[in-house]
């Protein structure tokens, strides 16, 4: 009784031996998974550093934009401050002329 209980217990420690360890072709398939994995790591911190200098150009191009629109609104306030200098001296001399003209007709 104790020689088949030796032996069977000698075949499980076998059988779970055998099955518990990894072949070569499974080495190779988690090796193969591993280095997959690796490349797309890769790539992803590509894509990152890619999608992260592309959102630093578009903030350089945004700036640029503000101060464009900036600048025009400076200039096209300094128009419109010449403009309103002209409209008034446009009615001065309308006045002046007025004046003139009521004193030539009591005359």
């Amino acid at each position: 009784m104790k020689k088949v209980f030796l032996v069977i217990t000698t075949m499980l420690v076998l059988a779970v031996a055998v099955g518990g360890c990894a072949t070569k072709g499974d080495l190779e398939a988690v090796e193969a998974r591993e280095k997959a994995m690796a490349v797309k790591a890769d790539q992803a911190a590509q894509d990152a550093e890619e999608a992260k200098m592309a959102a630093d150009e578009a903030i350089l191009k945004a700036n640029d934009a503000v101060e464009r629109a900036e600048e025009a609104e400076k200039r096209a306030n300094e128009r419109e401050a010449l403009a309103a200098e002209k409209e008034r001296m446009a009615e001065e001399k309308a006045k002046e002329a007025e004046i003139k003209f009521q004193k030539s007709m009591k005359k």
